[in-house]
């Protein structure tokens, strides 16, 4: 008995220093927590006071960024741009992107004989091209078409570890069906050809041809098929009704009852299941008739206007496109405040350096 009673008060002890740890655990935690927000509000504190500071050396800086951005859109010559719009009924996005990236390089390479004679221009007009560019014309609705019918094909354990995020991340900007291909130039030209050729190079191409061949073959022998099950449909109801009607001219009017959806399968006829199977193998053959008319062109142009080009002054910067004046007073903005911050952070640096 004096054993158990002696115990006792340890057990209550080592409880008590149980919770005093568990105490004093979850008091750092909260310091820590604490400490962060702190030493984020403390910055916070003096990136503000930072601006404040500079403030008269950025509004120089985007002046001088405004006034030569203004002046050489006076003064240097103007750029034109011409696009075409094309859809891909085939997975050809990566051959264009390839091929765009090829006629960039022999630009970057001054090849412009070389250019010229694969875009089929003149070695003078091909001098005069500063580049081209192929971009995906695709919104935010088609992103979440595209993620839906991926998802169907999925199962349900596979599908639930996809995020929309994740799927439009990962996305190749080639794979979108609809894409722009635009060229810039010194001088302003009629660059229909061009475009024609870019498209052209892509109908020629063995492994996409060898493909439409077996797509349209495919697709013309699931609608000869179709043709027939519907003719034989067709024959099947006349007969019918040749048996309908001599049934009919066998009894009299009064014994006679035909009626399209009835209880009793005797009195049922089946016209209207017929009529339904014609309607559904009509569709069908709509559907096909328009498959085929997407699979005659392995890429096609649906918009090829500004063929001449147009006058196009914007410059891209961090992913947008802006104009000369605005591109320059940004660029000067963000410049400044970069070498602005890098002072400060050596400043920084200086009050720990080893004595």
């Amino acid at each position: 008995m004096s054993t158990t009673n002696n115990s006792q008060p340890s057990e209550e002890v080592d409880l008590g220093q149980l919770f005093k740890m568990i105490g004093n655990a979850f008091q750092r935690l909260f310091q820590f927590i604490g400490s962060i927000f702190k030493q984020l509000f403390l910055a916070f504190v003096w990136f503000v006071f930072f601006i404040k500071r500079c403030a008269l050396i950025f509004l120089i800086a985007a002046v001088v960024g405004l006034a030569l951005g203004f002046l050489l859109d006076k003064t240097s010559p103007p750029t034109y741009k011409s696009s075409i719009t094309v859809k891909q009924n085939y997975a050809t996005g990566e051959n264009l992107y390839g091929s765009i990236d090829y006629y960039n390089s022999l630009l970057k390479d001054g090849d412009y004989e070389v250019l010229g004679r694969v875009l089929g221009l003149e070695k003078s007009v091909s001098e005069e091209i500063i580049g081209l560019e192929i971009e995906p014309i695709i919104t935010d609705n088609d992103r979440v078409v595209m993620f839906d019918k991926y998802i169907s094909g999925l199962d349900s354990l596979a599908a639930s570890k996809v995020e929309y995020d994740v799927f439009v991340e990962n996305i190749k900007d080639y794979k979108h069906q609809l894409q722009q291909i635009s060229i810039k130039s010194k001088t302003r030209s009629n660059f229909k050809n061009v475009f024609d050729n870019i498209i052209g190079d892509i109908h020629t191409n063995i492994f996409f041809v060898n493909e439409q061949s077996k797509d349209l073959t495919e697709l013309k022998q699931q609608k000869i098929a179709l043709e027939q099950s519907l003719a034989q449909s067709d024959s099947l109801q006349r007969t019918y009704k040749r048996v309908l009607e001599q049934q009919m001219e066998s009894k009299s009017t009064s014994e006679t009852s035909i009626t399209f959806e009835g209880n009793n399968d005797k009195n049922k006829t089946r016209e209207f299941d017929l009529y339904k199977n014609d309607i559904e193998l009509r569709r069908e053959i709509v559907d096909i008739d328009r498959k085929l008319k997407d699979k005659e062109n392995i890429v096609e142009a649906i918009s090829s206007k500004q063929d001449s080009g147009f006058v196009d002054d914007t410059k891209e910067l961090l992913g947008l496109n802006l104009s000369t004046k605005l591109y320059y007073l940004v660029l000067f903005t963000v410049l400044t405040f970069v070498i602005l911050l890098g002072l400060e952070f050596l400043k920084f640096l200086e009050k720990y350096k080893p004595e």
